[in-house]
């Protein structure tokens, strides 16, 4: 069930269930005469034979109003490129596969490299910075969504949902923010936003004050979703780590550059389930643990670039805040689930919430002890204004990569 309440710095558009997804497209075929738009798909090789990606296929090709697809896929070797075109074969609409791991574009890479401003990292982050410059230089959307591949609740609807503020000429959002909630039959999902993020907001906003940048990341319901939309030219000016700090890091760079009143969130789902990873608390380079390393040192990063000035010791004291105010959330979810006659692991969510702890502190010390940290991936500004034909031979090389 919808609501329409309104909290925080960012405007909320919930569903109200009240319009037919006929209707709804309608209205996007109109707009999109008046602003082309896009889609991006990040993907891995490898959920080309997952059960998520046939059924979003099945979905998009329904979808009357994409002048664009672009499908940033990473570790393919040749066969498997092959392979990935006659896959995608099926779209009716005009689509691109960047195949990340061909000699064209590992030559451009390499360019960039030559000049320290690629991407340092392989991962989500590089592959969307990469859609992100082809989208850029097709020049064939005015506004673009992206979403992942792994969505095994995706219907159509999402898209035309999540697509829709940014497309509406008559609305000034740049950008807008997907939300929904994350269960299935095992229960309440999410972890890393139920139990990471928003105590440790929380925490933040107790040791320094409502800071705009705090109250903005506090706003969004699902702050880690990985389906977002945004005008084509935001696209140029976003700096984005390469790591899991990815969707915090858009967050923040489109707060930094655009009023709030220009940025929404948008309820897309009502219920959302994708892949799930293990926390893996014995190995700190995997799952959920590297995911909340990643995170919690992006929101410190960009705490310092907003002025905020940590202490040695100052950490030690946000683990132990944030803890206590993270067991307070464990109550809540505990309650909302026996209310909803959900399964609940109460002492699986502790253990995690003690092992996040131990993640924040770890990245509090290391931003302290190694700026180094702080180094995104360089916006296409930077890059245009380096290499003015870069996006010309981007271009030209997915063209023969695609042929």
């Amino acid at each position: 069930m919808g609501d329409f309440y309104q909290n925080g710095l960012v405007t909320t558009l919930t569903d109200l269930h009240n319009r037919q997804l006929e209707d709804v497209e309608e209205e996007m075929i109109r707009f999109s005469k008046i602003r082309p738009m896009g889609l991006i798909i990040p993907s891995l090789y490898s959920e080309l034979q997952g059960e998520a990606l046939p059924k979003i296929l099945d979905e998009l090709e329904k979808v009357p109003y994409l002048s664009e697809i672009i499908i940033g896929l990473d570790r393919a070797k040749k066969k498997e490129f092959e392979h990935a075109k006659e896959y995608f074969a099926r779209l009716p609409q005009h689509h691109r596969i960047l195949w990340h791991d061909g000699p064209r574009l590992k030559a451009l890479d390499k360019k960039l490299k030559d000049l320290q401003i690629a991407p340092e990292q392989m991962g989500k982050g590089r592959n969307v910075w990469y859609c992100f410059g082809y989208n850029i230089a097709s020049k064939k959307t005015e506004a673009v969504a992206l979403h992942d591949a792994d969505i095994l609740t995706y219907s159509r609807h999402m898209l035309a949902k999540l697509l829709y503020p940014v497309a509406n000429p008559n609305f000034n959002y740049r950008f807008c923010k997907g939300f929904y909630y994350r269960s299935n039959e095992d229960g309440l999902k999410g972890r890393v936003v139920r139990l990471l993020i928003t105590p440790l907001l929380r925490t933040l906003k107790k040791f320094f004050g409502p800071l705009e940048y705090l109250e903005f990341m506090d706003s969004f319901r699902y702050p880690l979703a990985g389906e977002f939309s945004m005008r084509a030219d935001v696209l140029k000016t976003i700096r984005i780590p390469s790591d899991w700090g990815l969707e915090v890091g858009i967050l923040s760079e489109v707060h930094r550059n655009n009023s709030t009143n220009r940025i929404c969130q948008a309820e897309i789902a009502d219920r959302y389930d994708h892949k799930h990873q293990s926390v893996s608390m014995d190995d700190p380079q995997k799952g959920l643990s590297k995911m909340v390393y990643d995170i919690a040192l992006s929101i410190f990063i960009k705490l310092t670039q907003n002025g905020v000035i940590f202490s040695p010791g100052a950490f030690r004291s946000i683990r132990s805040t944030y803890y206590r105010i993270a067991l307070d959330f464990i109550e809540q979810y505990w309650s909302l689930s026996k209310f909803n006659g959900l399964k609940y692991d109460r002492n699986a969510e502790e253990e995690n919430v003690l092992h996040f702890s131990e993640i924040i502190n770890r990245a509090g010390v290391d931003l302290l002890s190694n700026w180094d940290h702080t180094v995104f991936i360089p916006n296409w500004k930077r890059i245009n204004s380096v290499l003015s034909d870069f996006h010309d031979e981007y271009y030209e090389a997915v063209e023969l990569d695609n042929k």
